[in-house]
């Protein structure tokens, strides 16, 4: 099983890739982003009983603004 690390070098790797980058340019990529991050960050907020809110909001905003459109 691969570690977290792993996949997150993997995940960096892909999205530099320039073909992905321009894929996640197009504002239906923003729409679908926007709502996988906004399930995600609500999960993990579910999960944590919300004790980590401010910080769950600041990682999904980062996240977004790496991959958004903006």
């Amino acid at each position: 099983m691969a570690g977290f690390g792993n996949i997150g070098r993997k995940a960096q790797s892909f999205l530099r890739n320039p073909k992905v980058q321009e894929t996640l340019k197009s504002e239906k990529a923003e729409g679908t982003s926007d709502k996988v991050l906004g399930g995600l960050s609500d999960a993990v907020n579910k999960a944590t009983g919300g004790k980590h809110t401010d910080k769950i909001t600041k990682a999904r905003n980062a996240a977004d603004k790496r991959i958004g459109n903006e």
